[in-house]
Formats: structure tokens, sequence, C-alpha cells
């Protein structure tokens, strides 16, 4: 998170210089060439830093230093000529928004790093916060300006990469002194030029002594800003530190507002709060992003990888359920499981119970010591996740809760002395709005989860929520212990146009923030979350029976499978419940394909 409170501290410093930039360029104290000549031959003063880690770095890294020199140069020759021809107020916050875009553009080509996807969201903020300052302003920019401007910003894009570049070869110190050399020796060339060494001669002795001293203290006063930008450059993507510009014109805005006196009325006046409004926004979003990437997390920690089990899912793959769950217990040998109860196939005829299945899987675990948590309700994993019996349909809502509540009351009194179950889980993510089922009456979860603690007041009530779309906070409130769900890629016709089937732009952080914040809202410190449910099988418009072994691996690969499983450990749980385990058993058995089965059963076993 350095970048991030250096580059702020950085655009304060520059938006105050900013402000004197212009105000010097009124006076018409030098045009902009003679200025760009005196900005940049400053650079030698770079030669004070050289005690503090200077290097001789090799020659590709030198040439790679003077290019981003000579670029850089170029870039603020266009910025100051265009700003001595238009306003300041229209001028940066235009330089602002095509910056950081060719930054993010050219460092696509050249960087080996990315802006991070959480990041995505602070930059667009950002960017759209200078995009308004430009487009509120009442004054026209000619098209001469507007080039000008496109120009500059060009030229900062490439030069902010190739600094990256230089940053990432060598000492920070080094790789700076070199850039600013550069700068200072491309502008000494200027001088090789009878005229343009005419006019900064001329310049300088036709300007008073005030003013020359206000022009060198501002460039000092700059340099400060200069290098605590490029320190933000050495530690993140340059296009991010670029976008915090919009900062800089914020206060270019408040500066030029009380001490230039410029005034902002009506929709000016909105529009630049408006657009101060983004800028807070955007910095907001990355503190936060930064923030949560620095939450810590134990890579020592113990973890317990548990398996949900479907007996109906394993029908649905043309398997033997039976010998299926014994592969898992047997050679899986997963620590915890999740089983579920289908109220369609345990209450088939109203009143009458069939606890078969449900036994044999308790029996079995028990054999094996294993410890289950014990899925109940109406909407319970696997698709359509809502399973209702026949004769239930035609019952109004309330009166199908009434039924449903018979069932597990039944159900709950029946396991209420099983040792082997550990805790019950009340419905599966019933605050999501997920799957074919019919609204139901408020307070039904209540309901729920009075009826199993008045029958079993020992064990614990899981309450599940979605990891990517639920807010949590209820889910957390209602149950003993929370569980979510993790899924990075599924089915979305509506967001992923050409497949349909899209990946979260979710890094592990955002996981690590959203449990953090929850738990501060609810009060909930000490309260168990786990992952109820981390895919690790593919998701298409079709069920996993109707689509062609190919495309199941080409969804789900073994390379996604177990960068799946890195990406669940950075998110810093201590257990997960992986969700695929018939579909590996079918790969293994029907396709002959063991990688996924053998995968999983080396993170089970923790190797």
């Amino acid at each position: 998170m350095n970048w991030f409170y250096i580059a702020i501290a950085a655009q304060v410093i520059l938006g105050v210089s900013a402000v004197f930039d212009k105000w010097l360029l009124k006076k018409r104290f030098f045009d902009p060439l003679v200025y760009t000549f005196w900005f940049a031959v400053m650079g030698y003063l770079a030669i004070f830093l050289m005690p503090f880690g200077f290097a001789i770095l090799p020659i590709k890294t030198i040439l790679i230093a003077f290019a981003s020199a000579v670029v850089f140069v170029f870039a603020m020759y266009f910025l100051f000529l265009a700003l001595s021809k238009s306003e300041a107020s229209k001028i940066y916050p235009l330089i602002g928004g095509f910056s950081p875009i060719f930054t993010l553009i050219v460092g696509y080509m050249l960087l080996d790093i990315a802006i991070g996807v959480g990041d995505i969201v602070g930059f667009i903020m950002l960017i759209l916060g200078a995009f308004v300052l430009f487009f509120i302003e009442e004054k026209e920019l000619v098209w001469s300006v507007f080039l000008l401007v496109l120009a500059s910003s060009v030229m900062f894009g490439i030069s902010h990469t190739l600094s990256k570049i230089v940053f990432q070869s060598g000492p920070f110190i080094a790789g700076y002194v070199w850039i600013k050399i550069g700068e200072a020796i491309f502008a000494t060339l200027f001088l090789l030029i009878p005229k343009i060494r005419k006019n900064i001669f001329s310049a300088t002795k036709t300007s008073g002594s005030r003013d020359k001293v206000s022009y060198f203290a501002n460039r000092a006063f700059a340099a400060a800003g200069s290098i605590l930008v490029n320190v933000a450059f050495s530690l993140t993507h340059p296009a991010l530190v670029d976008a915090t510009q919009s900062l800089k014109y914020v206060v270019i805005f408040l500066v030029s507002w009380v001490l230039l006196k410029e005034h902002f009325k009506g929709k000016v006046f909105v529009g630049k709060i408006l657009a101060t409004i983004f800028v807070v926004i955007g910095l907001a979003w990355l503190g936060l992003v930064g923030y949560a990437r620095n939450l810590p997390v134990d890579t020592n920690r113990h973890i317990n990888w548990g398996v949900t089990f479907s007996q109906k899912f394993s029908r649905q793959l043309g398997l033997d359920w039976q010998k299926n769950y014994e592969a898992i217990l047997n050679d899986l040998n997963p620590s915890k499981l999740r089983l579920v109860a289908y109220w369609d196939d345990i209450e088939k005829i109203k009143g009458q119970y069939e606890f078969s299945d449900t036994d044999w899987l308790l029996e079995k675990s028990a054999a094996k010591n294993k410890k289950v948590i014990l899925v109940v309700g109406m909407k319970v994993p696997r698709w359509p996740e809502c399973f209702i019996p026949d004769w239930a349909n035609n019952l109004s809502p309330d009166e199908k809760e009434i039924a449903l509540r018979d069932y597990l009351k039944n159900i709950v009194e029946r396991y209420k002395n099983n040792s082997v179950i550990e805790s019950w889980q009340a419905e599966n993510e019933p605050f999501l709005d997920f799957g074919e089922c019919d609204k139901r009456p408020d307070g039904f979860l209540d309901k729920e989860i009075s009826l199993i603690k008045s029958i079993d007041n020992k064990r614990p009530i899981v309450v599940s929520d979605s990891g990517e779309f639920g807010l949590w906070y209820k889910a957390v409130q209602k149950g003993d212990v929370f569980g979510t769900t993790m899924y990075r890629k599924v089915y979305s016709p509506s967001i992923g146009w050409l497949t349909g089937v899209i990946e979260y732009p979710l890094e592990p952080s955002f996981f690590k923030l959203k449990e953090k914040i929850v738990r501060r809202l609810t009060g909930e410190y000490q309260k168990k979350f786990f992952v109820s449910e981390l895919q690790a099988e593919p998701w298409d418009k079709r069920e996993i029976p109707h689509i062609s072994y190919a495309r199941q691996i080409e969804l789900f690969s073994p390379d996604y499978f177990a960068d799946t499983i890195n990406y669940a450990k950075a998110t810093g749980f201590d257990e997960y419940y992986l969700w695929g385990a018939e579909w590996w058993y079918k790969l293994k058995t029907k396709n002959n394909d063991e990688r996924y089965w053998e995968y999983a059963k080396k993170v089970i076993s923790g190797n």
C-alpha cells in the first residue's frame, strides 16, 4: 500500500505546483520551450541523490532510461505549449483522462505486470473524474490544442512505462538519477540550436528576479512531487499512479478557486463537485483494495478439506452413487462431509418417510469416523436448487411451509442422537434468488431454525450465502456458523456475451475484506466462517450429463483446478468443502481420466 499514500502526497504537491505553473505562464515569464528547457535541465540536481544509492546500470537499462527521459521532455513541452494556449482547468483534466489510458495500453505491450482486477473500478472512477472536469468547462478547446494534449498523453504513457522498466531493472535511486540526468542532457542539447539558445537566454535576461525565484522555487517544490511519483511507479503499475492525477486536478480546482480567484458557477461548479466525488470514490476504492490485499493470511495454517456429496447428482451422472460415496470415503478420505437430505426423495408420499439413503450415508460416514454437515430444507444443493415432492406442489405457499416443517421435525428427531452429525444446515443460500424456486413467505428461515433448535439445541446451525453476490449480513446473524460459496467460473448469458461462461473478476482479497467488514458490522468476531461450496467442476448452459467430455475439460481444466485451490487458500479460511467429487469419479470411471480425482486426493491429504 505504500505506493498509494506516496502517490496521494505526490499529486497534492504537483497540483499546487501546476497552479503556479499556470500563473507563471500567464505572466509570460518564459515561452513553453524555454519553460521546458529549465524544467528538464534541473534534472542535473539529481546528482545530489547519488550518495544514496547510485549505481552503474547495464547499458540496455541506461538506454531505456534515456529514452524515457527524451520522451518525457517532449511530453512536458507539448503540455506546456497546450497550457499556454488554453486554461489549466481544461488542459490538465484532459491529460489526466488520456495519460493513464495510454500508460495502461503501452504497459500492456511492454510490461510483465498488469493492473489487478480489484483496481479497475478505482482506475475507471479516477479517469471519469478527470473527464468530468474537462467536459463541464464552458470554454471551447480548439482542435490544435486537443492534438497537443493527445500527443502529450501518449508520450507520458510511453515515458511512464519505460521508467517502470528501468525501476524493475535495478535500484530505484540509480534508475531515477539516470532518467533525470537523461532529461538534463537532452535539454542541454537545445543550446546547440542558435534560435532556441537565443530565446532561452533572452527570456532569462528579460524576466524579473522575483519571477526567477518563483520559477525555480516552484520547480524545486515540483521535484519533490516528481520523486514521489517515480517512487510510486517503482512500487506498482504506472497506470494506477497515473490515474491518481485526478487528485491533482481536484487540488488545482481548489487552489485556483481560493488563490487565483477563478470563479466557478452553476453547472461548472456542480460538475467540479461531481468530479471530486468520483475522485474520492476512486481513491477510496483503491485504498480499500490495497488494504484488503494486505490483510494477513497464515500460509502455515491447518486446512480441513471436506467434500459435498449429492446422491441425486451422482445418479444423474449415471453412477452407482453408493460406490461413488464409498470411493470418496476410502480413497479421497476427506476430513469432513457435507450431505443432503432431499425432501422429494425422503417424503415422496405425504406422511411416509423413507430414510434408507440418508441412513446408509450416515452409517458409512460413522464407520470412517467422519463428521457430517447435514443440509435440510426445501432449497438444498444441486440444480434446480429447490426439491419439493410432487404432492406438495399444489399446496399454497403457507401450506407448503407447514408441510416442510413437518418433514424437518421428523428428520431432526430421527438423527438428533446420531453422533456423526456435527451440525445442521438450514436451507442452502436462502437469501440468494437463484434456482427454480417460488417466492417463500417472510420468516420461513426463522421458523425452521427455531424448530430445529427446539428439537436439538446442542448442535450449531449453519446458514450459507453466496460468496460473490450475497451480502452475508443476514446469514451471519441467523446462523451459529456461516458458510459461503466460492465459484469462479460460471454460466451467465447476460454477462458472457460470446460463450455465456464468465470468470468473476474477484481476487482472493475480496473474500478477506468481505469477511472483515461483515464481522465488524455484525459484531461476530468469533463466529466460525467456512467455505461450504468450493467450485471444482465445470458450469455451462446445460448440466454436466449433457456436456461433452471435451467441453467439460475445456471449461474446468486440471490446471484451473490447481489454480482454484491456490485461490481458495489465499482467501484465508480454515475449512473448505469441495464441490465436484461426483464429477471427478465419473471422469475416473467412465472417461478413464484420473487427473482430477488424484489431484483432489493430494489436496485433501495436505500434500
